[in-house]
């Protein structure tokens, strides 16, 4: 458990300095950029995008100004509740992760992937989306009350 929470802790510190180094954008720009850019039109609405990147959605929208004042997405309301919010990936936002990605690639493969040779990749993957999977993030049941 301790070598985990540390990897936990350490892992995407790395990546982000690795990315802001060699690429100059951040793991949570790189992340909101790429979600972004798999979704359909391009585009997701703030709320979505932040639960994506597990961000607050105050976060997620301090991440999405940065990226607007650079042109790379923009902001637009919601037609349809009129209160929410998308944001949605520019050309030059996808031509900004096209640039990142064999950063962000090496980076994976040099700080991840690099350290479970000889291990099932696909069988790690299933229990990672195991962990993650939307069943195991529920709170746990309360303990019965002791009369």
């Amino acid at each position: 458990m301790r070598a985990l929470g540390r990897v936990l802790a350490v892992l995407p510190k790395l990546i982000d300095a690795d990315l802001r180094r060699d690429a100059g954008i951040s793991l949570t720009e790189y992340s909101t950029l790429m979600h972004l850019s798999e979704s359909p039109d391009r585009r997701m609405r703030m709320s979505e995008l932040a639960a994506a990147c597990d961000l607050s959605l105050s976060g997620m929208t301090r991440a999405v100004a940065r990226l607007e004042s650079d042109g790379l997405v923009r902001r637009f309301q919601c037609d349809e509740d009129g209160r929410g919010w998308y944001a949605a990936l520019t050309a030059a936002g996808l031509a900004r992760l096209e640039a990142a990605y064999p950063t962000h690639l090496v980076a994976t493969r040099r700080r991840i992937l690099d350290h479970f040779a000889g291990i099932d990749l696909t069988a790690v993957a299933r229990a990672f989306d195991g962990l993650s999977s939307a069943e195991w993030q529920k709170p746990a049941p309360a303990p019965a009350r002791q009369r």
